[in-house]
């Protein structure tokens, strides 16, 4: 009687312990995907913008004719990659600067901003500019509960063994902290 009380403990805890190895590891795969869906949003989010600052230069293309280096630079930022981090990180830094340039030139140009489809263009760019921010935010706080689910005993384990490895926060650095350059090339 008491070796099947002892074996039946045994069971149970062989049997919790793979209940639980189940249960970190579809934390972790859940947890994966969501950053790579948040990914993903960024990456949308992003392409969003690089058309809607194309769309605003286009909308004031004969005011801006003297710009050229405007046009090249929104034509760079249209066809930059947006595959990693890195790119999106590259890809927003440009975005900033031809914005702020953008903005510089028409200030000079008082009837470009009475147009009304500026306007609108104007205010979408700052919505996707908010959706871009909370998503970045959401992208690093998946991070870091996916690094602190992995790197915590016992999971650390765990996450080892099936090959889990530690994701890497989306960060814009400094620059995203400093007002655009709005000089006129």
């Amino acid at each position: 009687m008491l070796v099947w009380i002892i074996l039946g403990l045994i069971v149970l805890v062989i049997l919790g312990f793979i209940g639980w190895i189940i249960s970190v590891y579809n934390r972790l795969v859940s947890l994966n995907n969501a950053i790579e869906n948040t990914f993903h949003q960024i990456q949308v989010a992003m392409k969003k913008r690089l058309d809607m600052i194309g769309q605003l230069v286009d909308t004031t293309k004969s005011y801006l004719k003297y710009e050229k280096s405007v046009f090249t630079e929104v034509t760079k930022l249209r066809q930059a990659p947006l595959a990693t981090a890195e790119d999106i990180k590259k890809a927003n830094n440009m975005a900033t600067s031809v914005l702020g340039r953008i903005f510089a030139v028409m200030e000079n140009y008082p009837k470009v901003q009475g147009i009304e489809a500026v306007k609108e263009l104007q205010e979408s760019i700052k919505d996707v500019e908010s959706e871009i921010a909370r998503q970045r935010y959401l992208y690093n706080d998946q991070v870091q509960t996916f690094n602190v689910l992995i790197q915590v005993f016992p999971n650390n384990m765990i996450a080892g063994m099936l090959g889990f490895v530690k994701k890497l926060y989306l960060e814009f650095g400094e620059e995203v902290e400093k007002r655009p350059d709005t000089k006129v090339a």
